[in-house]
């Protein structure tokens, strides 16, 4: 019996992991956290690996344990890991265990600023489909498929979701870069993470580093309408011109009818279409079956609709997704009224450097709602900004910033929404709402 423990095993993609090495024979998980919240700990618990108490034990890391897979969430000092490092126990990152459990597999990995997610469920998606079996790791769920995460001993393939961020508190690259690819895409590059990048061009190298970590023989996919991919790839060109297929996509233009819409998504398709024909799926195999793909879970995710008016939700956050998924709902809906909510959440998007980026990303709503807490910025101990500060860095009239939740409902609650689009994009829930059923109650969708 092979002993894993997890430390920080409430993050979304450290618990998915653990349910995924669980489900392997021959296997026991443990794992730790100082919070946990749903749905992480209701699929713990219903795995049986929700630990009994919270906190770190270090008592309870001994030396019969083969490897400790250590989450973002923990510090460099947790208790835990002091423990782990004294025992000389092997310890890896997320990133680090997944290269591990597939480095004898062909794997696909798609990364970027935006389009990450929606891209990978497209590949994974069609794959599933067509009886094609894989590894993965996705940052949503996927309508069935059971996890966010799969390890198995069969599947020749892999399709990682590859994140920019940092891979761990011991090791500060990015994650994407322990995955080395045989297929790699890359959807575009828009800064982000300005706690980690603190210069674009500091950004961009990480992307750079990406598609050198491509193995040989491998295929390097860009959006070749993105300036800094394109130089990027003009690199590889020089550097890998022997060993590497340099494939340039811009955004479908054929007649197949799709459930999901908008110019990024119709980039994603194509990105995923020519991942797939690099592992020998067919081109109209592929579009036959992404005709039916609805979307991964908050990417566009239509709410309800009755007859005049519809709702979406969305994990929107950074300028260019913020934008791209507003002006995607514009375009479907060009002759409604466009409501949007947003929620500054994330560090970067909190920190007073960064809010220029988000000038006229809401211009095509017709009401735009901001939303931040000051409570959260001053947990992440950043440099207070104030609503005004936010209203002028976005920069256009309609914009409105709320800085109390229940002030933002209730401005919400007044306004009429025959013949509205709604669309509310966050990475968190607006400080309590239960997004979902609070648009159906805006739009009477339940009446």
């Amino acid at each position: 019996m092979t002993h894993i423990h997890f430390i920080a095993i409430g993050g979304a993609a450290m618990h998915n992991l653990a349910l995924a090495v669980a489900s392997k024979a021959g296997y026991k998980v443990t794992g730790s956290d100082d919070e946990i919240f749903d749905p992480a700990l209701s699929h713990l618990r219903e795995a049986g690996l929700l630990p009994d108490e919270m906190g770190w034990h270090p008592e309870r890391i001994t030396p019969d344990i083969d490897a400790i897979i250590l989450g973002m969430h923990a510090r460099e000092d947790n208790p835990e890991l002091v423990r782990a490092r004294e025992l000389g126990l092997k310890i890896y990152s997320f990133p680090e265990y997944l290269y591990e459990q597939t480095k004898d597999k062909i794997r696909i990995v798609v990364g970027g600023s935006h389009g990450k997610t929606t891209t990978t469920s497209m590949i994974l998606y069609v794959l599933q489909r067509l009886g094609i079996e894989a590894d993965y790791m996705v940052g949503a769920q996927i309508e069935g498929f059971e996890r966010m995460v799969r390890l198995s001993d069969t599947a020749k393939y892999a399709v990682f979701e590859g994140d920019e961020y940092l891979t761990s508190p011991l090791d500060l690259r990015s994650k994407f870069l322990w995955y080395h690819p045989h297929v790699a895409i890359l959807t575009g590059i828009a800064w982000d993470h300005i706690n980690v990048f603190p210069t674009f061009p500091q950004y961009v190298d990480t992307f750079r580093k990406f598609a050198l970590s491509i193995e040989q023989n491998g295929s390097f996919i860009y959006f070749s309408g993105d300036e800094n991919l394109k130089q990027i790839a003009g690199e590889m060109a020089t550097l890998r011109h022997e060993d590497m297929t340099i494939i340039p996509y811009k955004e479908y233009t054929g007649d197949v009818p799709m459930q999901v819409f908008g110019r990024h998504n119709m980039q994603n398709m194509q990105a995923a279409m020519l991942a797939c024909y690099c592992i020998g799926v067919a081109p109209d195999d592929f579009y036959r079956e992404i005709s039916t793909f609805t979307g991964a879970s908050n990417r566009l995710e239509k709410i309800c609709e009755t007859e005049t008016s519809v709702a979406y939700k969305d994990f929107a956050h950074s300028p260019s997704k913020l934008k791209a998924t507003i002006n995607a709902v514009r375009e479907r809906y060009p002759e409604k009224k466009l409501v949007a909510c947003m929620e500054l959440h994330t560090f970067s998007s909190l920190m007073a450097d960064f809010l220029p980026q988000y000038k006229g990303c809401m211009a095509e709503a017709d009401i735009a709602y901001v939303y931040f807490n000051p409570k959260v910025i001053e947990h992440k101990r950043l440099t207070p900004i104030t609503a005004e500060e936010v209203r002028n860095a976005f920069g256009t009239k309609n914009v409105e910033v709320f800085t109390e939740s229940q002030a933002m409902q209730l401005r919400l609650q007044s306004l009429n929404y025959s013949d509205t689009a709604l669309l509310m994009m966050s990475s968190g829930t607006f400080d309590g709402i239960k997004i979902n059923e609070f648009a159906k109650h805006l739009l009477h969708c339940n009446d």
